[in-house]
């Protein structure tokens, strides 16, 4: 794909007391004259020439110090991560490290001794963690895109939180290398971008082996979407619990799946939220010990100063575990793994809400770890499942961004990308009275054009409907004011039937934008697309014909619609 172009500086969110350069989003800024050079000395050609990135400060980038959000921890990295080297490689250039959850442990943005990450969208609420100031760089519009790591949702819930992708490969595709370990076995470097095309593109340059990294693989991608995608979502208790608004959003993006011609069935997702419970609850805390562990115990007194209390007390908490306990943790996951690949057996990915609420920093204040914990009930089993994850907007509810994500086995990460890019595509809803409509002769045009039902509707009381001399017959849809008699018409003859003044039948159909431009440059005339007025008040794009072409034409709007006046006919 050709590189996006290079923006130095972009739209921000439209609230007025947004923060417009987010200063708790930095820990360490490149100097500008130094950037710009860079950009200047880019190979054009290159895939992401020119393109600006932040970099989570638990990831190297030489040059600059790698502190994990601890002043205490802080060290001069001889040389980029394999992810940042990869991406220097294809053009982008880096503007500096982001601030985070300490030590990459949190799903909130507030523990960390830089600051709590404002939301771009409403500074008084959470940016969502622990990749923070990676997720509110991009957001603000400073950078095109920015890296993450994601262990326990990092990737997902700030992209979540601030209407962002967030793209979180499966486990080894990315190495890496240069990265602080939060728990090595689970740890995942993301990418968060305003776009899919331009976050998938940093995942794929990025992934493959590094020859160091003990944990990466080949990518072995798994077979293309099917025909018709089955999408799985959760049960309706299991939804339960959503910020108010959110489950009705989170029903929008599943009619939505559905107008794309996808296949919806519930799911007991019971065994992956039982999962999700082990990476806090249970003894793969350890492997948080096992990172960092030595380091805080020989900093306590920072406690409360550079090291976070919350941080602090889930890493050194990792030490109580046995290897007895985290033996009957793996069988237990394993169990559970095994009955959560049962449940979603034929179906093409898992469909859920990214988060399940968006808190405000004085509610994480008050309850650090319960808030903390709420975040992420539909995120945490991803990685300890093995599983890879797309989170994608899907919204605003009450003036705030709302995400759902696709969830689905290792290695499906291009089958989530192109399900996430049929959700994410502009659409064009439109209202067909003829013969496009299902089982009519031009119905095909539409579905070529990769139009999907949506449902049947029915036009306001003042439209008048008229065959038209055409092969294949079709009528023409006029607007005329409120429906009289024949002799108001423009049309010269009337055909009685049984549904004048009630408006006229038709079906909403739903098309890609790309899609609707091929189809409407191929219309005939003296056909032609408008806005019509539906019964229930609302408008919607559809046909509508030429009033010259209705003159000496049969009136047939008393039959109430297409179909019925040619089974008459």
């Amino acid at each position: 794909m050709p590189p996006p172009p290079l923006r130095t500086a972009s739209a921000t969110p439209s609230t007025a007391s947004t923060p417009s350069t987010g200063p708790e989003v930095w820990i360490t800024l490149r100097d500008r004259a130094a950037v710009l050079q860079e950009v200047e000395a880019v190979d054009p050609t290159l895939p992401l020439a020119g393109l600006l990135f932040a970099v989570k400060d638990n990831i190297d980038v030489a040059g600059l110090p790698t502190t994990a959000a601890a002043r205490s921890y802080a060290y001069e990295p001889a040389a980029d991560a394999t992810a940042v080297a990869r991406l220097r490689t294809a053009g982008a250039v880096v503007v500096g490290k982001t601030n985070l959850d300490q030590f990459a442990t949190g799903l909130v943005g507030t523990r960390s001794p830089f600051g709590a990450v404002r939301n771009a969208w409403d500074p008084t609420r959470i940016s969502g963690g622990s990749s923070s100031g990676s997720a509110t760089a991009v957001a603000l519009g400073i950078v095109d895109f920015a890296l993450g790591t994601d262990t326990a949702g990092s990737g997902r819930v700030p992209a979540a939180l601030g209407n962002l992708v967030g793209v979180k490969p499966t486990k080894g595709l990315v190495p890496n290398t240069g990265v602080v370990p939060a728990c090595r076995s689970q740890d995942c470097v993301t990418v968060f971008a305003r776009s899919l095309d331009l976050a998938r593109t940093a995942a794929e340059l990025m992934a493959g082996p590094d020859d160091t990294d003990p944990l990466a693989r080949i990518d072995v991608a798994l077979a293309d979407v099917p025909a018709v995608p089955r999408i799985a979502i959760p049960l309706p208790s299991q939804l339960e619990g959503l910020a108010p608004g959110w489950a009705e959003a989170f029903a929008a993006a599943v009619e939505r799946f559905r107008a794309l011609g996808h296949q919806v069935v519930e799911v007991d997702i019971a065994p992956l939220l039982d999962a999700a419970s082990l990476l806090y609850d249970g003894a793969f805390v350890a492997e948080r010990y096992a990172a960092v562990g030595a380091h805080v115990e020989a900093h306590r007194d920072l406690v409360g100063d550079d090291l976070d209390p919350s941080v602090a007390t889930i890493v050194l908490g990792g030490a109580r575990p046995t290897a007895a306990d985290l033996f009957a943790d793996q069988e237990r996951l394993d169990v559970l793994g095994a009955a959560g690949r049962a449940a979603l057996a034929g179906t093409t990915a898992l469909l859920t809400p990214t988060t399940t609420w968006h808190p405000t920093l004085d509610e994480v204040a008050a309850d650090p770890i319960g808030a903390n914990s709420r975040m992420g009930r539909y995120t945490n089993f991803a990685n300890l499942l093995d599983m890879a994850s797309l989170a994608v907007p899907a919204g605003f509810v009450d003036g705030l961004p709302f995400g759902v994500m696709l969830t689905g086995p290792a290695f499906t990460d291009r089958r989530l990308a192109a399900l996430g890019a049929a959700f994410l595509a502009p659409t064009v809803d439109l209202l067909v009275v003829g013969a496009h409509l299902r089982d009519q002769p031009l119905n095909g045009q539409l579905v070529a054009s990769g139009g999907s039902f949506v449902r049947e509707a029915r036009t306001a009381s003042d439209y008048r409907l008229y065959a038209l001399d055409t092969v294949p017959p079709k009528p023409g849809l006029v607007r005329v004011g409120p429906v009289a008699s024949g002799a108001d018409a423009p049309g010269s003859g009337s055909a009685s039937g049984s549904g004048s003044g009630s408006g006229i039948a038709g079906e909403v159909w739903r098309l890609p934008a790309a899609g609707f431009g091929t189809f409407v440059a191929s219309l005939p005339e003296p056909m032609a697309i408008g806005t019509v007025a539906l019964e229930d008040g609302t408008d919607v794009t559809g046909f509508l014909v030429e009033p010259f072409a209705v003159e000496g034409a049969l009136d047939i709007t008393a039959f109430g619609g297409w179909r019925a006046y040619r089974e008459q006919a």
